[in-house]
């Protein structure tokens, strides 16, 4: 008995070689590119591929972190502390004054000299603790006869101290973020003033005062208002 023919199709499909297929659609694509009207499309692309390439450089260069800048504004932060007779702390754990997850404890008349930190109370023989809410503003006056050293924390707060080494200004200044925890001494004869900077959050401060202060009358020896752009 004869065996019955096989088919040369199976399930309808053909059997057309790929290869001939794939060679066919680059023919015709090639005869489109040879043609006048591919011209409009080729610029779109290359205009296209332009766009692209300088949205991507930008990118790179906007999140790469430039080194020689944040060295320059970490040494004129360090500066600037140093002018105003400033050192801060990071105020979460670990750091020099938070040697716990308790949190920060710190003696204010010690913390200031083992820092270095010149002119501040050599004792408390006088303390104030206050708050300034955003906006606020304290000090702006020049005490006579006696260091005060101050503790600043909770809130984004400018300190302005007295200097009569910065040309043109006569004072210096320095930003202490709201995470951080500053120690900065007025010596005698120094203005100084506390800004509260921060949109939303209070700042916290203390002042200690080597000697007691009389505030009232002609024998104060306290000079008030000294800066009138605060």
């Amino acid at each position: 008995m004869p065996n019955p023919r096989r088919n040369s199709y199976s399930g309808g499909q053909s059997t057309e070689n790929p290869f001939h297929q794939n060679h066919s659609i680059i023919s015709s694509l090639e005869q489109f590119l040879k043609r006048p009207q591919a011209i409009p499309l080729l610029l779109s692309i290359f205009v296209f591929l332009t766009w692209a390439s300088l949205n991507l450089q930008r990118s790179s260069h906007n999140q790469l972190p430039n080194n020689a800048q944040q060295r320059k504004e970490e040494i004129s932060s360090a500066e600037d502390d140093e002018k105003v007779n400033l050192v801060r702390f990071k105020s979460g754990f670990p750091s020099p004054i938070a040697t716990d997850k308790r949190g920060w404890l710190l003696n204010p008349v010690s913390l200031a000299l083992d820092s270095g930190i010149k002119g501040g109370a050599v004792s408390c023989a006088s303390v104030h603790i206050g708050e300034m809410q955003p906006g606020a503003m304290r000090g702006n006056h020049r005490h006579h006869d006696c260091n005060e050293t101050f503790v600043i924390w909770g809130a984004k707060t400018k300190f302005r101290l007295e200097n009569n080494q910065i040309a043109g200004k006569g004072y210096a200044e320095a930003i202490i973020d709201a995470e951080e925890v500053a120690v900065v001494a007025s010596p005698s004869g120094t203005a100084h003033a506390l800004m509260n900077i921060d949109p939303v959050r209070t700042t916290y401060f203390i002042g200690c005062q080597d000697k007691l202060i009389n505030y009232n009358g002609s024998s104060s020896t306290t000079n008030f208002n000294v800066w009138n752009d605060l």
